[in-house]
């Protein structure tokens, strides 16, 4: 008995300083240099690229979900966008903006596929550079290092703007949805897909889910998540939006990508002799933000938001006072 005992306070002990070291060790949001010295690590170590692929991003299993490879899931994600934003058709060298491109996977596909003039941008300048590396000088694709909260673009600069779960890096969503909007043309099209918490003005947060929401941002420096109807609220309040935003829930689309990601390590053991222990237990560290993502979405406290918006031809008197009208979401 007293052998039992200890082993099981050796248990208790060790996954408290397990948890502990989580804790203590999550990558809080504390300006955009926390964001690109984040994914700068991730780009250089080259774990998230060898399990995820060329696009960091979730995949998408169609409706209802069915088993799919990971990686063909999150290429399918890309069609899938294109299509229910009805940007395939949209005449040949259309000009269009990746916001949050990453290491490029999907402006690659865009170009390729679809005939896009691409132009991508990132925060963080080594997947800018891991971009260039991946890209084919054949294809009209071209990478930035800009802040998507302070597009170093010219108003009216693109016929798309494009964006995938970049949202929740952004501080101020208000300002997030005018930068997006303000470089659009006039008649441009934006599609954005997004990880979106549940609209706490209808339904607050309960005792569990605001400790879990809290790591969700404390682990991937996230600063806050919007709810599919406050952001399309503030798109709107901009007052650069012709009618409507079209919006959309992809949960269920996306939500084996959690359970996936997590598959990948068990499924390619190569990884282990590749990146070594270190790269092991960097792997391992991610796994509960992995399940929580999981648990978010899929008992109701995460939505996986889909955005469709067309730049208005006129602007209102005045563009300024637009932006600021109150949503009544807090961001």
């Amino acid at each position: 008995m007293s052998l039992y005992l200890s082993a099981l306070g050796l248990v208790v002990a060790v996954l408290t300083f397990l948890i502990a070291l989580y804790l203590i060790t999550a990558r809080r949001y504390q300006s955009s240099n926390s964001v690109a010295n984040s994914y700068d690590e991730w780009t250089q170590d080259g774990i998230l690229e060898f399990y995820w692929g060329e696009h960091i991003h979730l995949g998408h299993y169609g409706s209802p979900p069915q088993r799919k490879d990971f990686l063909v899931a999150k290429s399918d994600f890309v069609d899938e966008m294109v299509r229910w934003g009805g940007l395939d058709k949209l005449p040949y060298g259309a000009t269009l903006l990746d916001v949050g491109c990453g290491i490029g996977g999907s402006s690659r596909i865009l170009a390729r596929d679809y005939g896009f003039a691409v132009t991508g941008v990132t925060i963080s300048p080594q997947q800018v550079q891991r971009a260039q590396q991946l890209t084919s000088d054949e294809l009209n694709v071209q990478f930035l290092v800009d802040d998507a909260m302070a597009l170093s673009f010219p108003d009216a600069s693109f016929d798309v703007v494009w964006s995938i779960e970049a949202g929740p890096h952004m501080p101020d969503k208000a300002v997030f949805a005018k930068e997006l909007i303000r470089v659009l043309k006039p008649g441009g099209i934006l599609v954005v897909a997004d990880w979106n918490q549940r609209d706490d003005r209808q339904a607050p947060l309960n005792f569990w889910e605001k400790p879990v929401m809290q790591q969700l941002l404390d682990q991937w420096s996230h600063p806050a998540f919007s709810s599919i109807e406050g952001f399309s609220e503030l798109l709107e309040a901009t007052g650069l939006v012709e009618g409507n935003v079209i919006t959309a829930d992809w949960t269920q689309q996306t939500l084996p990508s959690w359970i996936d990601s997590i598959w990948q390590g068990v499924a390619r053991p190569s990884g282990l002799v590749r990146f070594g222990i270190s790269g092991f237990i960097k792997s391992l560290r991610e796994v509960p933000t992995l399940l929580l993502m999981r648990l978010a979405f899929g008992t109701g406290l995460c939505r996986f938001g889909m955005f469709r918006a067309v730049r208005a031809n006129s602007l209102p008197k005045s563009t300024d006072q637009a932006v600021s009208i109150e949503s009544g979401y807090r961001v």
